[in-house]
C-alpha cells in the first residue's frame, strides 16, 4: 500500500481535479457507509474534525451518544477511475472515534486493529490475508431492478460466448488495477453466472479494506453492463454458492512463521497450533464468518463448500486446506467463510482463534485426507469430525458460549451483532416461504 502524507493528498486532489471525497467506514453488519464532503472540507477531514451522527448507523450508539468523528487513514486514498466529467470523486477509509477522542469500540476496523495488537504482543509482526471472494451476475429489468435471470450459462473456466460476463469482468479488473490492486487471475466459477477475481494477498487490515473496495467496484461496474452483482452466499438452489476462501499466514520479522522445512508437511509447530485453534473455535466463529440465514444454505454437502470441521493438505472437502506452496507462501486456507461476512470481524475472530491455539500450544487432530462428503456419520464420528452449525440460530448459540470468540468481537460488537442476528433469524423462522405453500397447500 502506498504511504501518503497530507501534502500528497492535497497535491493529488488538485492534479486530478477531485471535487468530492467519500469518507468511508463499515458498520457491524459489514455494510459500507460514507459521508461525502466537497473538496473545500478536505483539510478539516484530514485534521480528524469531521463529525457524523452515529445513532443512525446499525449497531453503533444510542441517540444520546450520537456525536462521533471520522479519522481518515491517509494510506487508503483512492480516486475512483469511473468518476469524471465535472470533477472526480476520491475515497478515504476512516476509523470511528468517540467525541472524547478515544477509539469507538463498535468500529469493526478499529476492533481488528485491537486484535492485531494482541498478535504483536505474542511476537508476530504481520498477519496476511489472501481472499477469494466469489459473486453472481444477474440481469437487470427495464426498471433496473435485479431479476433471477443469469447473464450466462458458463461453467468453471469457460470462455465467451458461453461466459457472457467476460467483458464485465474485464472492466472490473481494469478499474481495480486503476485503483492500485494487483490482480492475479479472473475466471468464471462453477455455477452459471458465477465469477471470481483474485487479487494479491496483503496484511489483514489492508486486505479487508480491499475486500470492501472490491465489492463496491464489482457492483458499480456490473450496473454499467446492465447487471446486478450479488455477494449473497446462495442465491440459487441446486448450484454452488459463493464462498470467500481466506488464505492466512503469520509472519515474524519478515519470515513466514508457518513454514518449517524440517516439519511434517513442512509446517511449523506454530502453523499446527494455529490450525488447532481454528478447529477448536470453528463452531463459534461461524456465526461471524457466515453471518446470514442464507449462509447455511451454502454449507451443505455436494456443492464444494465445507460443512465438516477437519483439515487436510490433500483434499478440498474439509474446513481447512493447506495449499501446496511452501516457503514464504506457506498458508492455511479457511474455506467456510462467505462474502456476506464483515471482513474486519471475520479476520478478528479467525486470528483470535488461531492465536488461542498458539498461546495454549494446542495440538490439531490428524489430517483427514479422504473425501469427507462420502463418509457416513458413523465414520465421521469415529474420526472425530464435527459438523459446522446447520443454521444461523445454532451458530449464534455456539458463539455465545465461546469466551475467546466473544472477546475477539469485544462487548459492544458482540451484543449488537447477536441482537441483530437473532432478529434476522426470528424474522426468517416466522415467515411463510413459497416452498411451504408448494409442499403443503394441496396436501392438507
Amino acid at each position: 500500500m502506498a504511504k501518503y502524507t497530507k501534502d500528497d493528498i492535497f497535491r493529488m486532489a488538485n492534479e486530478e481535479n477531485v471535487k468530492f471525497i467519500r469518507l468511508q467506514f463499515t458498520d457491524i453488519l459489514g455494510t459500507i457507509k460514507n459521508v461525502e464532503i466537497p473538496i473545500s472540507q478536505l483539510e478539516k477531514a484530514l485534521d480528524n474534525k469531521m463529525m457524523f451522527d452515529g445513532s443512525s448507523i446499525e449497531g453503533f450508539v444510542r441517540i444520546e451518544e450520537s456525536d462521533m468523528y471520522l479519522y481518515p487513514d491517509l494510506d487508503t486514498w483512492v480516486i475512483f477511475p469511473w468518476t469524471a466529467g465535472k470533477g472526480k470523486v476520491a475515497r478515504l477509509i476512516c476509523d470511528v472515534y468517540n467525541s472524547d477522542g478515544t477509539p469507538f469500540a463498535g468500529d469493526p476496523r478499529g476492533n481488528l486493529k485491537r486484535v492485531l495488537k494482541e498478535m504483536e504482543e505474542l511476537g508476530f509482526t504481520q498477519f496476511n490475508l489472501g481472499a477469494e471472494p466469489e459473486f453472481f451476475l444477474f440481469k437487470l429489468d427495464e426498471k433496473e431492478e435485479p431479476t433471477l435471470e443469469l447473464n450466462d450459462n458458463g461453467g468453471y473456466f469457460d470462455l465467451a460466448p458461453t461466459d457472457l460476463g467476460e467483458n464485465c469482468r474485464r472492466d472490473i479488473v481494469l478499474e481495480l488495477e486503476g485503483m492500485g490492486f494487483e490482480i492475479e487471475a479472473s475466471h468464471h466459477e462453477v455455477a452459471p453466472g458465477q465469477h471470481e477475481i483474485d487479487f494479491k494477498y496483503e496484511d489483514a487490515l489492508t486486505a479487508c479494506d480491499e475486500i470492501q473496495t472490491f465489492k463496491l467496484v464489482v457492483k458499480t461496474i456490473a450496473r454499467k453492463h446492465g447487471l446486478h452483482a450479488t455477494f449473497m452466499p446462495k442465491p440459487l438452489f441446486g448450484v454452488n454458492g459463493s464462498g470467500m476462501h481466506c488464505n492466512l499466514s503469520l509472519f515474524k520479522e519478515g519470515k513466514n512463521a508457518f513454514y518449517d522445512p524440517t516439519g511434517n508437511l513442512e509446517l511449523s509447530d506454530t502453523a499446527r497450533q494455529f490450525i488447532a485453534g481454528i478447529i477448536k473455535h470453528a463452531p463459534a466463529f461461524t456465526a461471524v464468518t457466515n453471518p446470514t440465514v442464507n449462509s447455511y444454505k451454502r454449507l451443505v454437502p455436494g456443492y464444494e463448500a465445507p460443512c465438516y470441521v477437519a483439515w487436510s493438505a490433500k483434499n478440498r472437502s474439509p474446513l481447512i486446506r493447506i495449499p501446496a506452496s511452501r516457503g514464504q507462501s506457506t498458508r492455511v486456507e479457511v474455506r467456510s467463510v462467505d462474502p456476506a461476512a464483515n471482513p474486519y470481524l471475520a479476520m478478528a475472530v479467525l486470528l483470535k482463534a488461531g492465536l488461542d491455539g498458539i498461546k495454549n500450544k494446542l495440538t490439531p487432530p490428524a489430517p483427514v485426507d479422504r473425501n469427507i462428503y462420502v463418509m457416513s456419520k458413523e465414520e465421521r464420528l469415529a474420526e472425530g469430525i464435527e459438523d459446522l452449525p446447520a443454521t444461523l440460530a445454532q451458530a449464534l448459540d455456539n458463539l455465545k458460549s465461546d469466551e475467546v470468540i466473544v472477546s475477539a468481537l469485544g462487548e459492544h460488537i458482540f451484543e449488537h451483532f447477536v441482537e441483530a442476528k437473532e432478529i434476522e433469524w426470528d424474522m426468517f423462522r416466522t415467515q411463510v416461504h413459497p416452498w411451504e405453500r408448494e409442499q403443503y397447500m394441496t396436501m392438507y
